[in-house]
C-alpha cells in the first residue's frame, strides 16, 4: 500500500513538473512572438514630418460650416499636433495592446496596415485604432490615420498626409449611432 502511495505522489509530482513546463515553453512562444512583431514607428515619423517643415503652414480651423485661417508658426508645430504625440506609437509599448494586421489594397493602390486592439483598452489609453497607407512604388508613407477618445462620445481623428498636410477632426458620437463633426483642424505645408 505505501508503494502504491508513493508512485501516485510520484507521478503527481512528475504530471506538475511537465505542466509547469508546457507553461513556461507556451509563454516564452508568447514572448519570442511579441519580439517578432514590429509595429511601423508613427510618432517618430510625425516628428521627423514635423522637423521638415521648413514654411510657416496655414491652419483652418472650421466651426459650424465657418472656416477661420492664420498662419501657424513652426515652433508651433509640436504643440498643434500633442495630442497625437502621446503615447508614443511604437513596438516597445504597443504590442501589449495592439495588433497589426497588412494587405495590399488594390482600391487605393497601397500597401495598408491597421492596428487593432487586442483586447479591452485600459481606460488610461486615448489611443484606439490606427492605419498606415504605403505607396507600394516609392515604399514612402502615403497617408496616416488615428483615432482617440477624448471623453464620453467624443472622438478625435488625424489624417495625416505624408509631406503636405494634415486634418483633425473633433466628433460627436450620438446615441443613435449618427456622428457631427464639431470642430475640424487642417494644417497645410506644401502648397501645390
Amino acid at each position: 500500500m505505501k508503494m502504491i502511495i508513493g508512485i501516485a505522489l510520484a507521478l503527481t509530482m512528475l504530471q506538475a513538473c511537465s505542466h509547469s513546463a508546457e507553461k513556461k515553453a507556451t509563454e516564452a512562444t508568447k514572448e519570442t512572438t511579441k519580439e517578432k512583431q514590429s509595429f511601423f514607428p508613427v510618432t517618430d515619423y510625425i516628428k521627423g514630418q514635423i522637423k521638415e517643415i521648413s514654411v510657416n503652414p496655414m491652419k483652418y480651423v472650421t466651426i459650424n460650416d465657418h472656416t477661420d485661417s492664420a498662419l501657424l508658426k513652426i515652433e508651433d508645430m509640436p504643440e498643434a499636433f500633442n495630442e497625437f504625440l502621446h503615447p508614443e506609437i511604437d513596438s516597445l509599448n504597443m504590442v501589449t495592446l495592439f495588433k497589426e494586421s497588412g494587405f495590399m489594397d488594390q482600391t487605393i493602390d497601397a500597401f495598408t496596415f491597421t492596428y487593432e486592439p487586442i483586447r479591452a483598452l485600459p481606460d488610461s489609453m486615448a489611443l484606439q485604432h490606427w492605419d498606415v497607407y504605403i505607396d507600394p512604388e516609392t515604399k514612402k508613407v502615403r497617408r496616416i490615420y488615428m483615432v482617440k477618445n477624448a471623453g464620453p462620445d467624443k472622438t478625435i481623428q488625424l489624417t495625416w498626409q505624408g509631406d503636405k498636410w494634415c486634418k483633425i477632426s473633433y466628433i460627436a458620437n450620438k446615441p443613435d449611432g449618427t456622428s457631427v463633426v464639431e470642430k475640424e483642424i487642417k494644417i497645410i505645408w506644401k502648397f501645390e
